[in-house]
């Protein structure tokens, strides 16, 4: 089983993927920017503030398709600089506050949009 999903309660893909698929039991979800996704308008001066903004995002397709951050297995934070490592890790804790899952943090070059996190997620449904 395959199937797209699509929720305005998070920003519209910006290029062309979909912002989450399911695959069996998985849901995989796009990477997430700080995006507004009523404005389109990017949100947040600080790596934390674009963390703050990335997870609401993350949390609104999780919540689209009747999962929560309980839910996520395995996620992956991508910075534009390693000195943003506690800074992220902070705010990721306040959404991942039990048993949160593995989870790589990469710093990276450039994201789209030059913004300064981006994070994508997959969860297991049950």
């Amino acid at each position: 089983m395959r199937k797209t999903v699509a929720t305005p309660g998070a920003p519209a893909a910006i290029g062309p993927y979909s912002q989450a698929v399911w695959a069996g039991d998985l849901l995989f979800v796009s990477g997430q920017i700080c995006m507004d996704p009523k404005t389109g308008a990017l949100v947040g001066e600080t790596a934390a503030e674009q963390a703050d903004q990335v997870l609401r995002n993350l949390g609104a397709i999780l919540e689209s398709q009747g999962l929560s951050f309980a839910n996520v297995v395995k996620a992956t934070v991508y910075a534009k600089d390693m000195n943003d490592f506690q800074a992220v890790n902070e705010v990721y804790a306040r959404f991942f506050d039990a048993d949160p899952p593995a989870r790589v943090f990469i710093e990276v070059a450039r994201l789209p949009k030059d913004v300064l996190v981006e994070v994508d997620a997959i969860a297991v449904k049950g």
